[in-house]
């Protein structure tokens, strides 16, 4: 697994936030409906740093700010390759909502859709092939896409992991 780094000055330039969605909830309660607004927020540096987070509150405004902090803190860092893609194949699960994420050639631009591709495009991914299965819903699908990129390895990684060359793993 790729180490964590701290991310220091969360609120440095650079950052960008996408809102993917916003909806209005209702709970039931004794003296009738409480309306509440539920923001789903993706936030990246384009680097290979990615969250995902939720937000609720009573207004639009508030939800939206609470979804960035929760995205800030969900944060994840990603290995990326020269051609700006993702060192291999991999899947990825949450909930109902399964993903899979292919590397693609150099030119061949985001193909994926819906939250798959703003989780990517703010990932700082420029090739990549994206299938999404299973489950329509934004927010399990930007959390598999995640779950999928979080589970990625480089190749030294992975030599370092069995303490062997990295000549040796080519072999």
């Amino acid at each position: 697994m790729i180490k964590k780094k701290s991310i220091k000055n969360k609120d440095d330039a650079g950052w960008e936030e996408k809102v993917v969605q916003v909806k209005r909830v209702t709970k039931v309660v004794k003296g009738g409906k409480k309306l509440s607004f539920r923001a789903v927020i993706i936030v990246g540096n384009e680097k290979g740093q990615i969250g995902v987070g939720v937000g609720k509150a009573s207004d639009v405004i508030g939800a939206v700010k609470k979804g960035v902090n929760d995205a800030k803190k969900h944060m994840i860092l990603i290995p990326l390759t020269k051609s700006y893609s993702i060192p291999h194949q991999i899947y990825g699960v949450s909930g109902a909502a399964k993903i899979i994420l292919k590397p693609s050639a150099t030119g061949s631009g985001v193909i994926a859709g819906g939250s798959t591709r703003t989780v990517l495009e703010l990932a700082g991914i420029k090739n990549i092939l994206a299938k999404q299965l299973g489950s329509n819903n934004t927010l399990n699908n930007a959390r598999a896409v995640l779950d999928a990129l979080k589970n990625l390895r480089t190749f030294q990684y992975t030599a370092d992991k069995r303490d062997i060359t990295l000549d040796y793993l080519y072999k």
